[in-house]
Formats: structure tokens, C-alpha cells, sequence
């Protein structure tokens, strides 16, 4: 299609809001709140907390630092608009920064103005990394016990901060590279290359965890989020499951349905079926089939699975 239309209501602490998101091909989308056009999608932020769980998640642990960030990222930017404005004006410099640095091969006297950058950079990357390793401690304990839970008791995971640079040393060692940052022509120091190891019996199971510890890590990490955004935000989340249960095993889709039951929780899925066999509280079921969605009844969706 030439467009799509998606709207959202939200009924928040006896606030209701009405969110429209609009989709066309060839412009940027536009967004609206309770009817006003909004500038930023950043403004969207704090209004409905969603946690979103996909068959990618599943491979976090064993894929590259790029995808813990983007873990830590997501949620810590729906959890703290402080630390999503840091992140978005130290991304901002982090980008003319780098654009420099190629431009300084070809105009050196270009290089003075490299100060500028650095000291942006060193501004809200510090702060990016104390917010950060203050959530993971906040984060490690949860997700110890759900992991221990998981596992049967049979490993205790710890969960470690591993910063690029520390926030006291940041401003020291980007200038130590900088000379290698101008031969490469890119910023080798910062946030933007943290990363989070896990480790049980001092293995680390990001390069030598088996495929299930990996699994099973993962999902702790995930169900961890929601248990921290309940207790920072006073309100539990939405979760919203793409596709997940066909790549657990049975004792795995058992927790995670017994974990949120409380939870309005949204599941794309190819079948029903697995999820009223755990009397799993389904409100309603859409059905799309061929590019058109039909709502099913619940009569309908217990007879389709008898």
C-alpha cells in the first residue's frame, strides 16, 4: 500500500491519550498526540512503555556488542528522558565527529576544531556511562534469580558492565587516540563501544555459553526488563511477544507464560494452540490471512483448537 495508518489509545494513571502514526511512501511519518502534531518521535516517549520481545532477542548473548547496547539503549531511553537526551545529543557528535576526521585528511588545518567535538563527546558520553553501569547493578540481582529460576538452580549468572572507557578516564583516552582516530578516521573511544559480559562459574557465555544457556539468558535478560520498568515506573508495562514461543522449548514457554500472566501482553504467533493448553487468558484474536485481519471470537478460537 501508498500508506498506513496506525492509532493507539492509552489509558495512563486516569490520563487517556490518543496516539496517531502516520506511514507514506517516499516522506517521513507523522505523529500525533490527543490530535497535535508532535516534531520529535522522542516526545512519544513516557506515554505508553512497551517491551518488545522477538525471535532476535533469542541471539543477543552470542551476537556482537552492538545488540547489548541497543539492549541497554531501549529501555533505559524509554525509562529516562534525561539519559535519551544525553544519547541523542552524544550520538549528534559522535556523527560530526566522525565526518571530520575524513575531512581532516584532506584540509588539515581542519584538526584545530577537533577540540570542539571532543569535548562534547566527553560531556554527555560520561554521563551515558554512569547511567549505564548504575543500571546494570540495578539490573544483575533480577536477573540472577530469574536465570537461577530458569536453569533449576543449576547456575548463578553475573551480570558485568564492561565500559569502553570509564567515565573518569573517558577524557584521557580519547585523546590518547587520537592520532589513531585521525589514521582511521573514526572515533575508537566511547560509549558507542561498550558492552555487558555474563559470566557463570567464571565462563563467559557470550563466546562459550551452550545455545540454551545463551536461550535462557536471554529470556532472563528480557523478563528482568520487565521486573525493573514495573519498579522504576510504578506501572507494569506492555509486552509485546513477535513470534517468540515457536523458538522455546516447552519448560521456556511455560515460564514466560507464567511470568506474565499479569502483563497486557500483544502475541503474533502462527498458531493458538500452545497457548490454551497453558489456560492461557487470551482477550482477543485477529486473524490475518491473505492480507486481510477478521476478529475471532473466543467461541470460534476454542473450536478452531478443539
Amino acid at each position: 500500500c501508498e500508506e498506513a495508518h496506525i492509532r493507539t489509545f492509552v489509558l495512563k494513571q486516569d490520563r487517556e491519550y490518543q496516539v496517531d502514526i502516520h506511514l507514506g511512501k517516499g516522506r517521513g511519518k507523522g505523529i500525533a498526540v490527543n490530535r497535535v502534531p508532535i516534531k520529535k518521535a522522542a516526545q512519544l516517549f513516557g506515554i505508553l512503555h512497551v517491551i518488545l520481545f522477538s525471535p532476535e532477542d533469542l541471539y543477543m548473548i552470542k551476537e556482537g556488542p552492538a545488540e547489548r547496547r541497543r539492549f541497554l539503549d531501549s529501555e533505559l531511553c524509554q525509562l529516562d528522558k534525561v539519559y535519551l537526551y544525553h544519547m541523542t545529543m552524544y550520538n549528534k557528535a559522535l556523527g560530526q565527529r566522525n565526518k571530520l576526521l575524513k575531512e581532516i585528511r584532506y584540509q588539515p588545518a581542519l584538526q584545530s576544531t577537533l577540540d570542539v567535538w571532543d569535548e562534547q563527546l566527553v560531556s554527555y558520553g560520561e554521563k551515558i556511562i554512569e547511567r549505564r553501569e548504575q543500571f546494570v547493578e540495578e539490573l544483575a540481582p533480577i536477573v540472577r534469580r530469574i536465570h537461577s529460576r530458569l536453569s533449576g538452580g543449576r547456575e548463578d549468572v553475573s551480570s558485568i558492565y564492561e565500559p569502553n572507557a570509564t567515565a573518569e578516564a573517558y577524557a584521557a583516552k580519547l585523546a590518547e587516540k587520537r592520532e589513531m582516530d585521525l589514521r582511521h578516521c573514526t572515533t575508537s573511544v566511547g560509549p558507542h563501544r561498550d558492552d555487558i559480559k555474563f559470566l557463570a562459574k567464571e565462563v563467559d557465555l557470550r563466546q562459550f555459553g551452550s545455545q540454551g544457556q545463551q536461550r535462557t539468558l536471554a529470556l532472563s535478560l528480557k523478563l528482568s526488563e520487565i521486573e525493573l520498568a514495573e519498579r522504576m515506573i510504578g506501572e507494569k508495562p506492555v509486552l509485546l511477544l513477535d513470534d517468540v514461543m515457536s523458538e522455546l522449548d516447552a519448560g521456556r514457554q511455560n515460564y514466560l507464560l507464567e511470568s506474565i500472566g499479569s502483563i497486557q501482553t500483544v502475541v503474533t504467533c502462527t498458531g493458538i494452540d500452545d497457548f490454551l493448553k497453558e489456560n492461557f487468558t487470551i482477550g482477543r484474536v485477529f486473524e490475518v490471512e491473505n492480507g486481510r485481519i477478521r476478529t475471532q471470537t473466543k467461541e470460534s478460537t476454542q473450536r478452531s483448537s478443539s
